[in-house]
């Protein structure tokens, strides 16, 4: 494969483009609603009206408006249908002739769509997931050409660094350095990982980037590969994702069939390879260390740091390790500078960043927005506000980690300094959204019972401490503990916080805190009177009546 090849495969796609394109959502949430029927009807009725040279009915990854599926749009006049059944397929194509859809048609003008900035997303929807030649047209591989045949790593590395990439695994760590730090890292052998153990309660981010665009992790690993001197690389997928997994498969399989992967990647000396690994479902293997034990075929448990998986990672050799998102973000930056990026979102948090938007909200679905982007303007304008008349209470960010951020912070920007100012991170993106209704202790309780239950219990703090942290928020929702059992909770999430091991028990309270931040009434409000005095001394605690 070299570069005239590549334009070669391009030129006859776009060539074969018809003059009106359906493109059918097949991502898992479309999916689970029967899209797969709905494209079969749509190809039916194509062909039945005789118009198999003017239509192309395209199976295309996550359209985003997650809550109206299933999704079709026509193109190229735009029109979005939602809530698409099988039966409704004869009308769509009666409305590309001039007739009426019975389908309810959507609007893509609306802030939910206009609001959004698609890198990461830019080929989702667009693209037919299955297919390598559809991904080349819309210019696919052509940034992993430029790099190995115009670039040296170090000048890859260097446009990493200019762009001012932070991870978006949820630690924000600058990718330019780490990258710079594995490739100085001597080692005969190096390995690079996605990781894509996406565990968050409520996210989906990653999920939907793999079955949308496979093609685009694929290009960011090896350029990554080769920046830092790997040929192996490993995609650890959670097995909850098959339909991830299998097109997944599916592209790598095509990538080494047009020589996009294996030995001497466009007529260079580069070589590279990717294999998939497989996670059981281990909410703790999203850790990197533990994520590189199960890999090995150990069991996923975090180990200490130093050594970082950069010196010492996958069989003690230095491994780069990045998630879906942030890889996803390599080839525009190659394609399109390093500057071109750090001129999006603020000074410290750059670029764009995609959101799982769920929970009391009217718009649900996949969001991608530059960084500095108002909470407001997420939830109040993209996401239409709480359904039903509601009004917004918090929105919880980062998932198990996270925090939750009262209404009256809503003008927050969304980068990692400002939230983590409120007590809450940006995590992998799953952002949760809550009205007047909700119970904040019980949203506390939720988490923690999700950490509890995920820790591996190696660690003393994480394995005892989220039991007794438990406990003691079911005692509170059970209206039957004490303002002692609430300082007894603060007191137990500083220990955890600040002795556990690994990211799982470090940011477990945080919850807990942030809810107690700024909800603490919803907490004393359930509290029973003390029997005895605040240091339990055996006395009974002095009352108005008895002073």
């Amino acid at each position: 494969m070299d570069l005239s090849e590549l334009n070669q495969i391009k030129e006859r796609e776009l060539a074969a483009r018809k003059k009106y394109t359906l493109r059918c959502c097949m991502a898992a949430g479309c999916m689970s609603s029967n899209a797969e029927s709905v494209k079969e009807e749509l190809e039916k009725a194509v062909t039945e009206a005789g118009l198999g040279q003017e239509v192309e009915v395209r199976g295309v990854g996550c359209m985003r408006l997650c809550c109206e599926g299933p999704l079709v749009q026509a193109d190229p006049d735009g029109i979005l249908f939602e809530q698409v059944d099988p039966d409704a397929a004869k009308s769509i194509i009666a409305a590309l002739k001039g007739g009426k859809a019975k389908a309810r048609l959507g609007n893509p003008q609306s802030p939910f769509f206009t609001q959004q900035k698609s890198i990461v997303l830019a080929n989702s929807g667009i693209v037919d997931p299955e297919r390598i030649e559809s991904y080349i047209a819309a210019d696919g591989y052509q940034a992993l050409y430029h790099v190995l045949r115009e670039l040296d790593p170090n000048e890859v590395v260097t446009e990493m660094v200019t762009s001012g990439l932070r991870g978006r695994g949820g630690a924000g760590f600058p990718v330019g350095l780490k990258w710079g730090t594995v490739a100085k890292s001597p080692g005969a052998k190096k390995y690079v990982v996605c990781n894509a153990d996406e565990g968050d309660p409520g996210a989906f981010m990653d999920r939907s980037v793999l079955e949308s665009d496979p093609h685009a992790i694929l290009e960011g690993m090896a350029i990554a590969a080769f920046a830092v001197g790997a040929d192996q690389g490993f995609i650890y997928a959670r097995a909850e994702y098959p339909l991830a997994i299998d097109r997944l498969k599916k592209a790598i399989k095509q990538a080494k069939a047009k020589g996009l992967l294996g030995a001497g990647i466009f007529d260079s000396p580069f070589n590279f390879t990717v294999d998939i690994r497989i996670g059981a479902g281990a909410f703790v293997c999203g850790e990197e260390t533990a994520l590189m034990m199960s890999i090995e075929g150990r069991r996923g448990t975090p180990r200490p740091r130093p050594p970082f998986p950069a010196e010492s990672g996958l069989w003690g050799c230095p491994t780069l390790i990045n998630n879906v998102e942030t890889l996803a973000n390599v080839a525009p930056i190659i394609r399109n500078g390093g500057e071109w990026f750090a001129g999006i979102g603020t000074e410290k948090s750059k670029g764009t960043k995609v959101f799982a938007l769920a929970g009391k909200i009217k718009n649900t679905g996949l969001i991608e927005v530059p960084m500095g982007t108002p909470l407001r303007t997420i939830v109040e304008e993209m996401g239409g506000g709480a359904p039903d008349g509601g009004t917004i209470k918090a929105v919880q960010t980062g998932g198990p980690s996270g925090g939750c951020i009262p209404a009256h912070s809503l003008d927050t920007p969304v980068d990692y300094e400002s939230l983590g100012k409120l007590g809450s991170i940006m995590g992998s993106g799953g952002m949760i959204v809550m009205d007047q209704d909700t119970n904040m202790v019980d949203v506390a309780r939720f988490f923690m019972e999700f950490c509890m239950d995920e820790s591996c219990g190696k660690c003393i703090p994480c394995r005892a401490g989220t039991v007794q942290m438990h406990h003691l928020l079911d005692k509170i929702m059970d209206r039957k503990a004490t303002a002692r059992d609430l300082q007894k909770l603060e007191e137990l999430c500083d220990m955890v916080k600040s002795t556990s091991l690994c990211g799982l028990g470090q940011t477990a309270p945080n919850p807990t805190l942030s809810t107690l931040r700024f909800f603490r009434n919803e907490y004393e409000e359930r509290l029973q009177p003390d029997v005895f005095g605040p240091r339990g001394n055996g006395k009974p605690a002095k009352t108005k009546a008895s002073a």
